[in-house]
C-alpha cells in the first residue's frame, strides 16, 4: 500500500504506519557495519543573553518514574533490531520498554508466523522469541500490539498463553491494535481493517471480546484502548452514524474492560524546529483533557486507567539537533502530565528525504534513533550503520535527570525558549534538565529553589551540544548559575545540605484520591508513611512553582473546603516528622470542582460540531432566581490558550482578555424574566490550535451557574 497516494490531501500520514514497507527492502540490503560515530563540531556559545529565571519546588512532586517510563518502538522490517548492537545502544540510552511488532504493522502481524497481511516485509530475525530475547537481555519489558485489523480475539488470546504461559515471558502491556481511527471510517485509510464495521463503536465492541478472551488466560495483564489526541486529527470528528467523537463512543464501552488508553503525540504539521518544539507546550493541556475525558466517559474504572504515549517524534528535521531537543522535552512533559510510558518511533526508520537545518546539519528524513547506514540514488550516504542521531542522545540524558523511582518536581522557567525539568533521586540529591532551544544564543540562568536546599559542592553537569558524538560531564559553575549553550540540554546533579528541610527523614505518603468533590470542597485520602516518626501530614496545592498550605491533619485524609467552583486542581501530600522535616512529596492528585447544584442560574454549553483549526460553541443561559434580570454580563475562562472567539458570533457581545471572555446581550435579549422564564442563546465560532477543553463554570452577573454540558 502506498500511502502517499491513498491518504486523502490534508489528512494525517501516520509516522508509525505503512511507509517502512518500502524502506525495508533496501534495509534488508544494507550491509551491517561496525559502530562508528563521526565527529560533528558543535555550535559555538556567543555572549549569553540576560538571565533567565528557574524556579524547582521539591514540594510540587509530579509522580514516581515508572520502570516503563523510557521506550522506543522496534519494527519487524529493521534486520538489525535484534543485533548486540541494539540490545546495547538501547540499554545505555536507558530504554526500558520496547514496542512491537511496529506501528501500523501491529494490525496485519501474525505472530505465529512471523508474517503481516498483505505481504509487508518482515526482516529475517525479527520473530516474537528472537525480540522477546533482546528485551529480556537489555532488562527491559515489552509493550505488544495485538492484531485487531486482520486478526481475531482467539489469535491474539494464543499469543499471550505463549508468551506468558509456555515461555514465561511475563508480557504485561498489550494494546488492541493501533491507529484504528485511520481505517476509512473519518475519510483516511492508512491502517489496516477487515472488518465490515469500522465505527469507533464496533473498535470497542471486539475489543471487550479481545480483553475477555486475553484475561482469561492470564487475567494479570493490562489491556490498552486506542483513543485519538485532543486537538489531533480526528479529535472532535463525529461520523454519519455515530453519536459522538471517537473518544466519546469508545470510552463508555471499554471503560470496565481496559486498564490504559493509547494516544500518539506528534508535532501537528511544523512549519520549523522553532515550531515543533514550541508544540511540546500544547502537550500538558492535551493530556489533562484526555483525563477530563476518561473521568466523563469511562465509569467508574475511569480513574484507574492510565495513559500510554506509545509513538512520538519530532517531525521536523528529526535526525538533527532539534530532535534530541524535543526528545529530552517531550518525555518528561508526557510523564509530569500522567503518561506512564513514552515511546520513540522508532529505533531505525530508513532513509527519507534529504534536506539541510539551517545550522548546516544533515536531515536524513530517517526519525529513527540509529543510523541503519543507508544511501540514497543521488549517492548520499546517512553514518555508518548503528551511528547514533542526536534524538538518541536526548533520550539518553533522560537517566541523567530521573531513573525509575524517582520523583518527578515542578520546575518553572520564565523564557519559552529554556524548558526546565527536576527530580530528587534516590540518593537524597536533585537533578535539573536545562533545554535551551535557541540555537543562537547561550542563556545565563539563575536557579532558585523552594522546599530543598543545595549543598556548596560544585554541581556535576552533563551536557549535550549542539550536534555533539556524545555526552560530556564537567564540575562547573553553581547550584544557582549555570551557563547552557546554544541548542543544548543540560543536567545538573546537586546534593543536599545537611540541614535540608525535605525528603530525609521519611518516604512520601502513598496514592492521594480525591472524592466527595463538590464546587467548593473535596476530601483527600493516601495511604500512610510506612514507619518512621511522622507526627502530621501537609496538603499543599500546586500553584505555578509556588505551593500553597492548604492544611495538616494527623490522619490520613483532609477535607479542602473554599474552593473555586470549576477550578482544576493538583495537590500533593507531605509527611512532617518530629523535628519539623518534609518527607517527599506524594504523587499528585489532580480534580475539577464542579458547578453549584442550585443556583440563580443555569448554562448549557454545547459544542456543536468541531474540526482540526475551530469548532463551533452554544451558550444557553436561564435564570432560574426569584427575580427578573434587565442587563447581563456572562463571563467564563478557557482551559487553555490554545481557544479563542473568532470574530464569528451571535446573539451577543464577546470581547476577549487572555483566556477570559466576557459575553454581554445583544438587542432585545438583556431582559431575563424570573423563575426559569426566559432563556437566551448565544454563541461563537472558536479558533483553537491544541486541545480544545470545555469552560469548567460560567458566571452571570458574579454569580456561579450550575452549568451542564452536551455535544
Amino acid at each position: 500500500m502506498d500511502v502517499e497516494s491513498e491518504t486523502p490531501v490534508n489528512l494525517p500520514i501516520p509516522r508509525g504506519g505503512v511507509r517502512p514497507r518500502r524502506l525495508a527492502a533496501s534495509m534488508a540490503l544494507t550491509v551491517a557495519a561496525a559502530l562508528t560515530c563521526g565527529a560533528t563540531a558543535g555550535t559555538t556559545a556567543r555572549a549569553a543573553t540576560p538571565a533567565v529565571n528557574v524556579t524547582v519546588n521539591a514540594r510540587e512532586g509530579l509522580g514516581t518514574v515508572p520502570d516503563t517510563a523510557y521506550g522506543a518502538n522496534q519494527a519487524v522490517w529493521d534486520g538489525q533490531m535484534n543485533s548486540p548492537a541494539t540490545a546495547k545502544l538501547l540499554g545505555q540510552a536507558g530504554v526500558r520498554m520496547m514496542r512491537y511488532p511496529g506501528g501500523s504493522y501491529g494490525d496485519g502481524y501474525h505472530w505465529q508466523t512471523n508474517t503481516v497481511s498483505g505481504g509487508g516485509y518482515v526482516a529475517p530475525g525479527t520473530d516474537f522469541d528472537s525480540f522477546m530475547g533482546t528485551v529480556k537481555a537489555m532488562d527491559a519489558q515489552a509493550i505488544l500490539i495485538a492484531n485487531y485489523g486482520t486478526g481475531t480475539p482467539q489469535e491474539a488470546a494464543g499469543w499471550v498463553r505463549y508468551a506468558n504461559v509456555t515461555k514465561g515471558y511475563g508480557v504485561k502491556y498489550w494494546e488492541i491494535g493501533n491507529e484504528l481511527y485511520g481505517n476509512g471510517h473519518y475519510g483516511a485509510d492508512w491502517e489496516l481493517d477487515d472488518h465490515a464495521d469500522k465505527s469507533p463503536a464496533a473498535y470497542a465492541h471486539n475489543l471487550v471480546e479481545y480483553a475477555k478472551a486475553m484475561k482469561a488466560v492470564d487475567p494479570t495483564i493490562k489491556i490498552g484502548a486506542v483513543l485519538t489526541l485532543p486537538g489531533g486529527w480526528p479529535d472532535g470528528s463525529v461520523a454519519s452514524g455515530d453519536g459522538g467523537d471517537w473518544n466519546q463512543t469508545v470510552l463508555p464501552i471499554v471503560g470496565s474492560y481496559a486498564d490504559f488508553v493509547i494516544v500518539h503525540y506528534y508535532p501537528n504539521g511544523p512549519t520549523s524546529a522553532a515550531d515543533s518544539l514550541r508544540q511540546t507546550q500544547l502537550l500538558p493541556a492535551q493530556l489533562a483533557q484526555v483525563r477530563q475525558e476518561i473521568d466523563q466517559y469511562a465509569g467508574p474504572n475511569g480513574r484507574h486507567l492510565g495513559i500510554a504515549v506509545t509513538e512520538t517524534e519530532n517531525t521536523y528535521q528529526a535526525d538533527t539537533q532539534p530532535g534530541a531537543l524535543y526528545n529530552a522535552d517531550v518525555y518528561f512533559t508526557a510523564l509530569e502530565n500522567g503518561a506512564f510510558t513514552v515511546d520513540y518511533w522508532d529505533t531505525r526508520n530508513g532513509m527519507g528525504n534529504v534536506t539541510t537545518a539551517p545550522d548546516g546539519a544533515t536531515d536524513y528524513g530517517d526519525g529513527g534513533l540509529l543510523s541503519s547506514g543507508q544511501c540514497n540514488g543521488d549517492g548520499v550516504c546517512e553514518p555508518p550503520l548503528n551511528t547514533p542521531f542526536p534524538a538518541y542522545y536526548g533520550i539518553q540524558m533522560l537517566s541523567r535527570v530521573a531513573r525509575p523511582g524517582d520523583t518527578l518536581i515542578r520546575a518553572g522557567t520564565d523564557d519559552p525558549l529554556v524548558s526546565a525539568h527536576a527530580a530528587r533521586n534516590a540518593d537524597g540529591g536533585l537533578s535539573v534538565e536545562l533545554v535551551n532551544k535557541d540555537p543562537d544564543h547561550a542563556r545565563t540562568v539563575d536557579l532558585d529553589y523552594a522546599g530543598w536546599t543545595p549543598g556548596g559542592d560544585t554541581p556535576t553537569v552533563y551536557t549535550y551540544g549542539a550536534e555533539a558524538t556524545s555526552i560530556t560531564t564537567a564540575r562547573e559553575g553553581t547550584a544557582t548559575t549555570q551557563v547552557i549553550p546554544p541548542y543544548s540540554i543540560v543536567t545538573l546533579k546537586l546534593t543536599p545540605s545537611p540541614d535540608n528541610p525535605i525528603g530525609t527523614t521519611s518516604a512520601a505518603p502513598g496514592d492521594p484520591v480525591a472524592t466527595d468533590v463538590t464546587a467548593d470542597g473535596a476530601t483527600i485520602s493516601w495511604q500512610p508513611v510506612a514507619g518512621g516518626d511522622v507526627t502530621r501530614y501537609e496538603v499543599y496545592r500546586q500553584f505555578g512553582t509556588d505551593s500553597e498550605l492548604l492544611g495538616e491533619s494527623t490522619s490520613t485524609s483532609f477535607t479542602v473546603r473554599n474552593l473555586r467552583p470549576g477550578t482544576s486542581y493538583t495537590l500533593n501530600v507531605l509527611a512532617v516528622d518530629q523535628k519539623g522535616h518534609l518527607s517527599m512529596p506524594s504523587p499528585p492528585v489532580r480534580f475539577i470542582t464542579g458547578t453549584p447544584g442550585t443556583s440563580t442560574c443555569a448554562v448549557t454549553y454545547d459544542v456543536a460540531t468541531s474540526w482540526g483549526s475551530g469548532f463551533v460553541a452554544n451558550i444557553s443561559i436561564t435564570n432560574t432566581g426569584p427575580d427578573p434580570i434587565t442587563g447581563w454580563t456572562l463571563a467564563f475562562t478557557f482551559p487553555t490558550d490554545t481557544e479563542s472567539v473568532s470574530g464569528s458570533t451571535w446573539n451577543g457581545d464577546y470581547s476577549q482578555d487572555g483566556r477570559h471572555v466576557i459575553v454581554t446581550p445583544a438587542g432585545s435579549d438583556a431582559y431575563l424574566a424570573a423563575g426559569a422564564g426566559n432563556t437566551v442563546t448565544t454563541g461563537f465560532v472558536g479558533d483553537q490550535s491544541g486541545p480544545d477543553p470545555s469552560p469548567a463554570s460560567f458566571t452571570l452577573n458574579g454569580t456561579v451557574c450550575t452549568t451542564t454540558y452536551s455535544s
